[in-house]
């Protein structure tokens, strides 16, 4: 639904989750060890964290931290994590804060708390754990926590990101587990991946493993009829049906930013009818946002094709081998030159930090974006029918 500030707002939704999260039934009692939720990029995931789901939890008297894992590609998952938690800390101890003004009324006043540790120590070493700090958080503000990590996926793959899943669950244990403790620490994690973001709850091995894991429910009918309502405001502009403008959002992947684009192409598109020329143009729209996607492999040359290529029809959840001589003899056949496992472990790492894929764990790689890995599966398909490797799961 709209509201006076003109943008789509899915209360019913964040309501939902908030109540399962700080109210849980019986049968939603999982959400206390974490909840994990997937979703393909650009399908509106943050938007809906930042302008509901916060809200929500708010509204209901949680205090919330949220960090996005994207937002400083030069700082570790590690360090954004610290520092959003120091920067929530030292704003709860800073009277007249506007943290603080906006729990007035709730638990929180507005005079600022004093805790017994001191903030810019918190996750140093011999410092205060993040463990000590919530927990002497919830105790001191008696008010339910709630941490958000946005592109969870991120921590995966290297010690130090290991290490922070792990202060993270000591955090929950700390709270959760301990009797009469006047408020909780929930714990959400976000991000692009579902099959990874499933070996998070699932495998043993993971400290989050037997947290709930839960699809992103992408936008409706409903947000398209709103976005037609919304434009129709405008004098002489051209629409699509909404059963075509439905159709053509699901063609590009429910991502609103492809609709609304969508929707100013077919502006231009003067006396033609408008549903056939939407159709095509959202085809046209979908065809080149893959085509966005394989540039970014095609600039790493045909050895860095090679790597993707191997990655992205391997199984889902990772491949690996990629060093081996099998897989630098299939190298130098298809780049014509004998390739060295220190170049493959030069576009490898460089790939890592483009984004384009992940390590999972040691020596296991997968493709970060799902969406890509279809493409590039479309792209095979497309260029050779008869002899594309078919994906495995």
């Amino acid at each position: 639904m709209s509201d006076a500030d003109g943008l789509f707002h899915r209360d019913t939704y964040a309501a939902q989750m908030a109540e399962q999260l700080l109210n849980p039934g019986p049968l939603d009692e999982s959400t206390r060890s974490g909840v994990f939720l997937s979703g393909i990029r650009r399908v509106g995931k943050t938007t809906f964290l930042r302008q509901d789901l916060i809200p929500a939890l708010e509204t209901r008297g949680a205090l919330v931290i949220y960090v996005d894992l994207w937002a400083d590609r030069t700082k570790s998952p590690s360090a954004l994590v610290h520092e959003a938690v120091r920067a929530t800390l030292t704003q709860l101890q800073t009277p007249g804060s506007g943290l603080l003004q906006r729990f007035k009324g709730l638990n929180l006043g507005a005079g600022g708390f004093s805790f017994g540790f001191q903030l810019d120590g918190v996750g140093q070493p011999g410092g205060t754990t993040l463990a000590q700090a919530f927990e002497e958080l919830v105790r001191t503000a008696r008010i339910n926590v709630v941490l958000i990590v946005d592109e969870v996926q991120q921590t995966l793959g290297t010690e130090e990101g290991f290490a922070l899943l792990h202060a993270l669950k000591a955090v929950r244990d700390a709270v959760n587990a301990k009797p009469g403790m006047p408020g909780r620490f929930l714990f959400i994690g976000t991000g692009s991946h579902k099959s990874l973001l499933a070996d998070m709850t699932s495998r043993r091995a993971q400290p989050f493993a037997g947290a709930l894991s839960a699809s992103y429910q992408v936008l409706g009918r409903d947000f398209v009829q709103w976005q037609l309502q919304r434009v129709g405001t405008t004098p002489g502009v051209v629409l699509p049906s909404l059963d075509v403008a439905w159709q053509g959002f699901q063609t590009m992947g429910h991502r609103p930013e492809e609709l609304l684009k969508a929707l100013r192409q077919l502006q231009q598109a003067q006396g033609a009818d408008a549903d056939t020329a939407f159709r095509i143009i959202c085809a046209t729209l979908a065809d080149a946002a893959a085509d966005v996607e394989l540039k970014a492999v095609d600039e790493f040359g045909e050895l860095g094709k090679a790597v993707f290529e191997r990655i992205a029809t391997g199984a889902e959840d990772g491949v690996t081998g990629l060093f081996g001589a099998d897989a630098l003899a299939a190298y130098t056949e298809r780049t014509g030159s004998a390739v060295e496992t220190s170049q493959v472990q030069n576009i490898v790492d460089k790939m890592v930090s483009a984004n384009l894929i992940l390590r999972p764990t040691h020596g296991k790689y997968t493709v970060a974006d799902p969406f890509v890995r279809k493409v590039w599966h479309d792209k095979l398909a497309l260029l050779a029918p008869s002899a594309a490797p078919s994906a495995k799961t």
